[in-house]
């Protein structure tokens, strides 16, 4: 039965990945031994459940139903194994880490902190970039990822919603004025996020105040930066106004005097969040007890919605 089941997460693993190759790096092993496995388990249950060929597969008519009960009998042997191992131990091991910078700097070092002295059997790799790593071939346990998720062969879980503001200056606004529709203030300069080939210059906004038909609007600017600490430094100086997630403010917008605009505006999320993703459908105990630390840490709602008095009622 353990040679069965086993087999069956490998089929699993090919089918989820997309290919032989990604499911085999997902085990450290050859693509050989994978193919010789997948094998035995027809051989095994006696029916054909892909059509191969040179560069791809297919799922046969036995393939596609059997994968449906594959994936549930898995996550009911998974959810008994968590059950077990919250009774019977505690999180030890290595735990790969990768986000970017920011997030990282500001949100997953103190959660590693407190969990190293909660755990002192815990080891931590954390790399922070804010070019997004491969989490299959650099061999990372969870990354944690800020936007919308592109990567379908991998699993997510959702720790956070986003959370938009569009901000200024007291200064910037002193010199341009207080811009009372979003075609106002697209015609002032902007801030902008450019990383690679990621440039954050697009806003999704209500075309009427509190409306319901949204409209998207292209920001302009001489300034695109890379760290979003340099972002909030240069709005503060009055280079431009800035249209930035929540969880990249460290401090309160009154403490770093900015002003939110256009706040009787619907701004939309844009189907961004904040997800925790893994290669792999079981976690392992570590890794499912630090993805909740740092939920936790995050908090429902999350902490850096304090960041703007009375933002909830704001860009609705």
């Amino acid at each position: 039965m353990q040679s069965i089941t086993k087999q069956l997460s490998l089929f699993l693993d090919v089918v989820q990945q997309g290919s032989f190759t990604k499911a085999a790096a997902l085990h450290d092993m050859d693509n050989s031994l994978l193919s010789k496995q997948i094998k035995k388990l027809e051989a095994e249950l006696g029916v054909q459940l892909l059509n191969r060929s040179t560069r791809s597969f297919s799922l046969t008519s036995a393939g596609e139903e059997i994968l449906e009960q594959t994936q549930t009998l898995l996550d009911t042997l998974n959810q008994i194994q968590n059950i077990a191992d919250s009774y019977q131990s505690e999180p030890k091991g290595i735990i790969r880490i990768t986000s970017s910078i920011f997030f990282g700097q500001e949100y997953l070092q103190p959660v590693i902190s407190q969990f190293m002295k909660q755990y002192p059997n815990v080891k931590v790799t954390l790399s922070l970039d804010d070019k997004r790593a491969d989490i299959i071939s650099d061999h990372f346990d969870v990354a944690f990822r800020i936007g919308k998720l592109t990567e379908s062969n991998l699993i997510a879980k959702k720790i956070a919603n986003t959370h938009f503001a569009i901000l200024a200056s007291e200064a910037f606004l002193a010199e341009h004025g207080h811009p009372k529709t979003p075609e106002e203030l697209i015609q002032l300069p902007a801030v902008i996020y450019s990383n690679g080939n990621v440039i954050l210059d697009q806003m999704r906004l209500s075309q009427q105040p509190h409306g319901e038909q949204f409209k998207n609007y292209k920001m302009q600017g001489n300034y695109k930066v890379s760290d979003v600490r340099t972002i909030i430094e240069a709005v503060k100086d009055g280079l431009g106004y800035t249209h930035i997630d929540l969880f990249n403010l460290n401090q309160s917008i009154t403490e770093l005097k900015l002003v939110p605009l256009l706040t009787r505006y619907s701004l939309s999320t844009m189907d961004t969040g904040i997800y925790a993703v893994y290669p792999h459908r079981k976690q392992t105990l570590l890794v499912s007890e630090f993805i909740k630390a740092v939920q936790q840490y995050i908090g429902t709602p999350p902490k850096w919605v304090e960041h703007v008095p009375n933002y909830k009622n704001l860009y609705k």
